[in-house]
């Protein structure tokens, strides 16, 4: 039971049909964080400052416990 006079068409959603503008600032500002805070020196960074902190942890617990059971 469809109308004959009435026909709707819908467009299906494509990369073709959507553009965004955005401005030149944001843009600049999507670089410089892609920069700082993607890639492989940063991860290589983040796996060191990792591994730092436990160690500092390690030895803070080590010298800590050290002097607390320690039996004058």
């Amino acid at each position: 039971m469809e109308s004959n006079g009435a026909s709707v068409q819908y467009n299906r959603w494509s990369e073709d049909n959507i553009t965004l503008q955005e401005p030149q600032s944001r843009s600049r500002l999507l670089g410089i964080y892609n920069r700082v805070f993607t890639g492989r020196l940063v991860i290589m960074f983040k796996i060191a400052a990792s591994l730092t902190v436990m160690v500092v942890m390690y030895i803070a617990g080590y010298i800590t416990g050290f002097y607390v059971h320690q039996c004058g």
